[in-house]
């Protein structure tokens, strides 16, 4: 195996070729200091995060060695990029920012791209620990030094300044801005990593403003150029954009399928940032009524350190505990989330806005209208500062909430009447279906008792066809077991297939559409006990757990800084960053310091499980090719396997 072989499969996108053969090459002392970038790329690419940040600490180390200082400050700014986009652990950025800080001092005479990533890298940590002025500074440093030497450095400068626009209240200004720096994401004349990123922040901006209708054209935008130009996590990072729109739009069915395809994507990527596609997931499952559902996304996000609300207070409000409800948005909006997040705006206005529309909902449910009113009257300012048709959609249905609540029939009418209209023009169907059954309440509250019927039953209309989806299938199709075959019955065609193991992990699958099962709980649900774990080795490889410590001495290191500096708020971030990382190594590392040992029991369940569901199919597809071509598209296998039916042509099951 030579590099040569490695960069010839790169150059062809055949990522996992790629990889595998600079690995061996790199085993074998093939790969030169020069070419360790190239295998940081090629890892990248192929899903190996820790290859990727190990790949440039060695090039690092080889600069400082060299006594190239520049290149050095190269790397130790690209591990600083890797560390912010894919674990948000700001600590361990801010050290490998001071190394290159460090080894920059003195290079001013001449602009490089180290300078220039240096400013973007720099921008986007101080963005996300809440220090706009700084962010500020250094984006402007990123335009003017990329502009001359780094064009994807400058484009993505640009994307912060806007954000940082936006997050100021100036956001005519920012809008603007993001439309200049998206022109740099469609030229071409970026790499794709870069082209990538610029269009993930710029949908991630617009996001976060409610500003769903030019979103929607840049999540089209990014998806059409991540068919054929995407590598890393950016595949993942588009399907969440999407099913976000998707879910706005009602299409749930086909939302949950994408969130949960974009899970299965990132999670070679993704530390505490897999919340993000988690709670996205929690959020749609709430809207398609399937609570059970939410629940269990949402805390999934939770315990990889991502903040679930408002969606886990609104799970509570949903199951009918109204109590627990109101303590955590309460407690939500009182200590807002310090984790560091790109994809979510910083502690702002907007972040509180999804957080009060919850409040007044919960509060009103509850009868605490003071803390009601202080909402509404809160996420009217928000609304007001940020002209977003969205925002003030909410805060309309806010207001008018309150004051049905408050015995004025008449201005809650007004008010509802407005949001309905106003969530119509967005085309966000769930939203508007919310008003109407408000608007219902309140006409029947003044005495029209008709109209308030006929706005409940075209809420509750719009409802149940998001929650079963837009033309979704009726219970036609059978999968049904009946002694040692079973029944299946198709878009009318009847078959019996002969009882296997595989028949029934699919009866399993096709009961739950939409939800993913670990291979394990595949096995118990079909043998009705669980099983033995065996010993397949560390939950840790030495790889990962050395790479987790060295993260943990970066983390101790900027805690001294930052005691040194008197710095609190930096010292209490890095602080919960360390008991993320020792909570992490504490499951795989037992008493003592022994290793834990995970189940061979999963290696053999997926492989088992697999086999099995495709035996099974290929069965079920010698008696009924339509349906056999149907599940070889929708049921996904590999540790993690799901029925996610195609939404725009879905199939209900009796099972």
């Amino acid at each position: 195996m030579t590099v040569l072989q490695g960069r010839e499969a790169a150059a062809r996108g055949d990522w996992d070729e790629a990889y595998d053969v600079l690995m061996k090459a790199d085993a074998d002392g093939l790969v030169d200091p020069a070419e360790l970038p190239l295998l940081g790329e090629v890892a990248y690419a192929a899903g190996h995060l820790d290859v990727t940040i190990e790949a440039w600490e060695r090039a690092h180390a080889r600069g400082v060695q060299a006594g190239d200082r520049v290149a050095a400050a190269g790397a130790a700014v690209r591990v600083a990029m890797h560390l912010l986009l894919d674990t948000a652990l700001m600590a361990p950025v801010r050290g490998w920012l001071a190394r290159a800080d460090r080894l920059l001092d003195g290079q001013e005479e001449e602009e490089t791209p180290a300078h220039a990533w240096l400013a973007v890298v720099r921008t986007y940590e101080r963005m996300l620990t809440g220090d706009r002025e700084g962010a500020r500074q250094w984006a402007e440093s990123a335009i003017e030094w990329g502009s001359s030497c780094e064009p994807a450095a400058c484009a993505l400068g640009r994307v912060a300044a806007a954000r940082l626009r936006i997050l100021d209240g100036d956001v005519e200004r920012g809008l603007a801005l993001l439309d200049e720096a998206g022109v740099a994401a469609v030229s071409g004349e970026l790499d794709p990593l870069s082209t990538g990123l610029v269009y993930c922040e710029l949908v991630c901006a617009l996001q976060g403003l409610a500003q769903y209708d030019v979103a929607e054209q840049w999540t089209e935008a990014m998806e059409r150029w991540c068919q054929t130009n995407a590598i890393g996590s950016l595949h993942g990072r588009c399907r969440v954009h999407r099913a976000e729109i998707l879910r706005l739009r009602g299409e749930c069915g086909e939302a949950e399928r994408e969130a949960l395809l974009a899970c299965d994507e990132l999670r070679p990527y993704l530390r505490r940032e897999m919340g993000w596609p988690l709670s996205e997931l929690g959020r749609i499952r709430l809207r398609k009524g399937d609570i059970d559902g939410a629940e269990e996304a949402l805390l999934a996000a939770h315990r990889v350190g991502w903040e679930p609300q408002p969606g886990l207070a609104l799970v509570r409000l949903a199951q009918g505990d109204s109590a627990a409800a109101a303590a955590s948005i309460r407690d939500a909006l009182a200590r807002p989330s310090r984790v560091p997040s790109k994809e979510l705006p910083p502690d702002t206005d907007l972040q509180r806005a999804p957080l009060l529309e919850a409040q007044v909902e919960i509060g009103v449910a509850v009868g605490d209208l003071g803390q009601a009113r202080a909402a509404a009257e809160e996420l009217e300012r928000v609304a007001a500062r940020f002209h977003s048709k969205a925002l003030l959609a909410s805060a309309t249905l806010a207001r008018g909430r309150l004051r049905l609540a408050e015995g004025h029939a008449a201005e809650a009418e007004r008010c509802c009447s407005e949001a309905t209209r106003l969530w119509n023009q967005i085309a966000a169907p769930y939203e508007a279906a919310l008003a109407r059954i408000v608007l219902a309440e309140a006409l029947k509250a003044g005495g029209s008792e008709g109209q308030g019927a006929l706005e409940l039953q075209a809420a509750r209309t719009t409802l149940e066809q998001i929650e079963v989806e837009v033309g979704a299938a009726t219970d036609t199709n059978v999968f049904r077991r009946e002694g040692d075959y079973w029944l299946v019955v198709f878009h009318g065609d009847t078959v019996r297939v002969r009882d296997r193991k595989g028949m029934r992990y699919l009866a399993h699958l096709l009961a739950h559409p939409g939800r993913e099962f670990h291979v394990l709980d595949l096995v118990a649900a079909e043998t009705g006990h669980g099983i033995l774990l065996g010993d397949a080795g560390e939950l840790l490889d030495e790889r990962a757990k050395t790479a987790y410590r060295r993260r943990l001495a970066e983390i101790e290191d900027d805690i001294d800084q930052a005691r040194a500096l008197e710095d609190a708020e930096r010292e209490a971030q890095a602080d919960a960053e360390r008991d993320f990382l020792v909570r992490e190594l504490a499951r795989a590392v037992g008493a003592g310091g022994r290793d834990r040992r995970a189940a061979s029991a999963s290696e053999r369940a997926r492989s088992g499980v697999t086999r099995a569901v495709r035996q099974g199919i290929a069965r079920i597809g010698e008696h009924h090719p339509d349906l056999g071509e149907h599940l070889n598209h929708a049921v996904r296998t590999g540790m993690y396997c799901a029925y996610l039916p195609d939404a725009r042509a879905p199939a209900g099951w009796r099972v």
